[in-house]
C-alpha cells in the first residue's frame, strides 16, 4: 500500500478532499483527517484529551468518514478533530508517550506509515499552527487516483512551507512546545493567506 498525504490550510478543503475520496470509491477504512476545525477549538478536549490520549465524540452533520469525527489531543499540537485510521496509530503514540513506553507521537505515527521524516516534521507543524492532514492508505491501483484528488484541492506546497518556517528560525516540530490557542491558529491563518497573496 501507499500512503498519500495532503496539508491544507483551509478545514472545509480537508472535509471537501474526504468527501471526493469517498465519492471516488475509497474505503473510508483507508482514509484519515487530523486538524483544528475552527468551529469546534478546544471547548471539545475534554478530560481525557487532555492525557494526550483520549479521544471523545464530536457531533456533526456530515456523514462517511466525517461522521466519526472525535476529539484528540497531540502532544505539541493540542486538540484536533479526527477520525480514519491515523487516529489510533497517534492516540497509541501518545499514551506510550504519556505513560513513559514507546515515543514518537505524530512523527513516528506518519513516519510509520511511510512519509518521509523531513515532511513528517513539516506536517505535524502545519497541524500545530491550525493547518488540516488528510491522508490515504491505497493500493497501486488507486494510488493515481487518491494523488489527483488530493492535489487538484490545491494543499500546502510542503517544501515552500518548511522555506517559510525555517526562515523564521524554525527547525523541527517539537512535541514539548504548546499547541497554538484559538486566537493563534486565527492569526496564524490570516498571516498565511497574506502570505499566499504575496507570493508571485
Amino acid at each position: 500500500m501507499q500512503t498519500i498525504t495532503g496539508l491544507y490550510d483551509n478545514y472545509d478543503d480537508a472535509r471537501a478532499v474526504v468527501n471526493t475520496l469517498e465519492d471516488a470509491g475509497i474505503s473510508s477504512a483507508n482514509i484519515s483527517i487530523v486538524g483544528r476545525d475552527s468551529k469546534t477549538g478546544e471547548t471539545y478536549a475534554g478530560e481525557g484529551a487532555a492525557t494526550g490520549a483520549g479521544l471523545g465524540a464530536v457531533v456533526g452533520g456530515a456523514g462517511g468518514l466525517l461522521a466519526g469525527l472525535g476529539m484528540l489531543a497531540i502532544p505539541g499540537v493540542g486538540p484536533v478533530v479526527a477520525a480514519g485510521w491515523l487516529v489510533s496509530t497517534v492516540a497509541g503514540a501518545a499514551a506510550g508517550a504519556v505513560a513513559g513506553g514507546a515515543a514518537g507521537g505524530i512523527i513516528g505515527s506518519l513516519t510509520d506509515t511511510g512519509v518521509d521524516e523531513d515532511q513528517a516534521h513539516v506536517y505535524a507543524e502545519g497541524l500545530r499552527r491550525g493547518s488540516t492532514l488528510v491522508s490515504v492508505r491505497v493500493d497501486e491501483d488507486q494510488a493515481d487516483l487518491a494523488r489527483a484528488i488530493i492535489n487538484e484541492s490545491t494543499p500546502v506546497d510542503i517544501e515552500a512551507r518548511r522555506a517559510m518556517y525555517r526562515e523564521e528560525g524554525w527547525e523541527r516540530f517539537d512535541e514539548t512546545s504548546p499547541g497554538f490557542t484559538d486566537d493563534e491558529v486565527a492569526k496564524e491563518r490570516k498571516r498565511l493567506r497574506e502570505y499566499r497573496q504575496q507570493m508571485p
